[in-house]
This record gives structure tokens, C-alpha cells and sequence, in this order.
């Protein structure tokens, strides 16, 4: 088993592209939400021999082939404030740390065989790690975190990011990240959508945040996926005719009548404005594309 064999066991459920069950989503997030502004003191806990030896599995061949070791490691809910441990663990390449008291993530930066990441419900406020040249999917659901920074590894095909308390999208390099086509941004805090300039990306998820409008996105060719609900959108501006791959837009809002999209005369006011009223089967764009709307 090399570090580039199929993540086939260990991808995440795609059936999020098309979810319909809204309530659902909205209050697993509210819950985390709850649970991350109670304020607790946690009793230091670090990650112990005995816990490794009860999470390891998958014994596989190391790199030169001439040995063999455990490379899946999962130590979820544990209460660990401390995976200093990690540090000595390097041909690890599926990590599941979730539900746990973690601020810290720096002893992964010794895995570089690393494939596979998990960090969900812990106390993190940043996701910034080293380059792992291998890591394809990578999760950090649920956390404290505040700023994008610090994310460049260039396999990196998944990033989910829900459920954190991040105003503005800074430091995705476009030439760092040539393999990123799902970003997972769903209930933070942005009120912008610059920032997000990543040409393969493919499925990009921005509902429950503090957005009016759509900007920075003209140059997401490859973009099939757009999933804007629960915003406060008020204008189909942002979008252009390069956006020539989006099949999918959601529009929803919670507790408001329906939507449609005006065109409006060329140029004029109203053009691509929203208004209520029943929904558009077609792209405010080029009505003649395939998109498919969800207002």
C-alpha cells in the first residue's frame, strides 16, 4: 500500500453535494455552536502508549518495503488535550483526532506520509500545519478556528472547515493547492466570498454565513457545485459566463417566501436581481444553460 493508493475506504459521503434535509444540518450546527461558547477548564490529558495501542489498525508495508507498521491511528473522544506522541509515530497515514480538547495539531507536522486527517469538535483555532506532501483529505469541522492561513499541501483534494468562526478567506494559494476541488465553509462567520481564487475547484460550500453578495468567484471554471444557503443574498452580479461547469445552486433561506430571478431588460436595474415570487428554471446568466436552481 503506497501513499498515493486509492482513498476509496476513506471518503467522505459526497451525498452532501445534493442534501436536502436543511433542519438537520442547521441544528448540528447550532448544537456545536453551543457547545464551543461554553467556557471549561479541561483536565490535561495527553495521549498515552496504552491509547495508541487500542487505536492503532491497518498493519501495512513502510515505505522501503522491508518492514511492516499500523498506519491508522483513531483516538476520537478521548478528552486529550496533548498528542505530543504523534510526534514519533511517522509512517501514520489516517489520523481521526475528533472530539477531543485539542489547541494544538503541531506533532502531525512529523507525519509526512500523512493521507488522511480528521479533527472535528476539538478547540482549535488554527489549521495551519507543515506542507505534508501526501495529505489528500483533511477535516477540521466544528473548531475555534479564526483565518485560513497556513493550508498548503499540494495533494490536498477535500478540506472541510464547517462550523468555525472564520470571517474571511486568506492565504488559499492557488499555486499550493492545484489539487483542492472541495472546500467545505458552511456556518462561519464570512461576509465575503473573495479570497476563495482556486481554479480546480469543483464543489464549494458557503451556506449558514453573513453573505449579501457574490464576488471573487468569476474564475471558477471548473465550479459544479454552489451551495449558497441561508445567506442574505440579494444579487446574481458575481456571476459570469466563465462559470461555464456550475450545474448546482442553492439559494435557499430559512423562514422567507420563495424566490425567482428577474433578468430585467439588458443592463437595466433589475437585471439578475432576486425577488420573490416562484423560482427560475434557468440561469440568470444564459438561460439556455442546465443549471439547476434551488430557491
Amino acid at each position: 500500500m503506497s501513499d498515493e493508493d486509492d482513498l476509496e475506504d476513506f471518503e467522505p459521503d459526497q451525498d452532501d453535494l445534493e442534501r436536502e434535509d436543511d433542519e438537520k444540518e442547521t441544528e448540528e450546527w447550532e448544537d456545536y455552536r453551543k457547545e464551543g461558547d461554553e467556557s471549561e477548564d479541561w483536565i490535561s490529558t495527553p495521549l498515552t502508549e496504552d491509547m495508541m495501542k487500542e487505536g492503532l489498525s491497518l498493519l501495512c508495508k513502510t515505505g522501503n518495503g522491508l518492514a511492516h507498521a499500523y498506519v491508522k491511528l483513531e483516538i476520537k473522544d478521548r478528552d486529550l488535550t496533548d498528542i505530543l506522541l504523534l510526534r514519533s509515530y511517522i509512517h501514520l497515514r489516517y489520523v481521526d483526532v475528533s472530539e477531543n480538547h485539542l489547541t494544538d495539531l503541531s506533532p502531525l507536522n512529523y507525519l509526512t506520509h500523512l493521507l488522511w486527517l480528521k479533527a472535528d469538535g476539538n478547540q482549535l483555532r488554527s489549521a495551519r500545519l507543515n506542507e505534508l506532501p501526501y495529505l489528500q483529505i483533511a477535516s477540521f469541522a466544528y473548531n475555534q478556528i479564526t483565518d485560513t492561513e497556513g493550508i498548503s499541501h499540494p495533494r490536498l483534494a477535500s478540506l472541510d472547515l464547517k462550523g468555525n468562526r472564520i470571517h474571511m478567506v486568506t492565504g488559499l494559494n492557488p499555486q499550493k493547492l492545484i489539487s483542492l476541488h472541495t472546500l467545505e465553509l458552511r456556518g462561519n462567520q464570512l461576509n465575503s466570498t473573495l479570497g476563495i481564487n482556486l481554479p480546480k475547484l469543483k464543489n464549494l460550500f458557503l451556506a449558514q454565513n453573513m453573505l449579501k453578495k457574490v464576488e471573487g468567484l468569476e474564475n471558477l471554471s471548473n465550479l459544479t457545485t454552489l451551495h449558497l444557503r441561508d445567506n442574505q443574498i440579494e444579487t446574481l452580479s458575481g456571476f459570469s459566463k466563465e462559470m461555464k461547469s456550475l450545474q448546482y445552486l442553492n439559494l435557499r433561506r430559512r423562514h422567507t417566501t420563495r424566490y425567482r430571478i428577474d433578468h430585467g431588460p439588458e443592463g437595466s436595474p433589475g437585471q439578475n436581481r432576486l425577488e420573490q415570487g416562484r423560482p427560475a428554471p434557468l440561469s440568470a446568466t444564459n438561460p439556455a444553460s442546465p443549471w439547476r436552481l434551488c430557491f
